[in-house]
């Protein structure tokens, strides 16, 4: 009885291998001969992140730049 108790708190340590368990079947990957289809690769989720930070960073300069124009319009600061 002892053993099984601590099976099941092992088992909330480890994850499960199955990665499909909860999702629905509509949104499950499609699993080919070997392995996955139609899953982007690593190298497009690399792209990806380097694309959505650098956006984020240009968005953020380009709003910080259009306050500070706008700051010292209001202000009578010329530069």
């Amino acid at each position: 009885m002892r053993f099984k108790a601590m099976v099941n708190k092992l088992s909330v340590l480890f994850s499960d291998l199955n990665l499909n368990s909860d999702t629905p079947v509509r949104v499950q990957p499609v699993v080919g001969e070997w392995g996955p289809q139609r899953v982007p690769t690593t190298k497009q989720k690399k792209r990806a992140r380097f694309t959505v930070t650098g956006v984020f960073a240009a968005v953020v300069t380009a709003l910080f730049l259009l306050g500070n124009y706008f700051y010292k319009i209001l202000m009578g600061i010329t530069g």
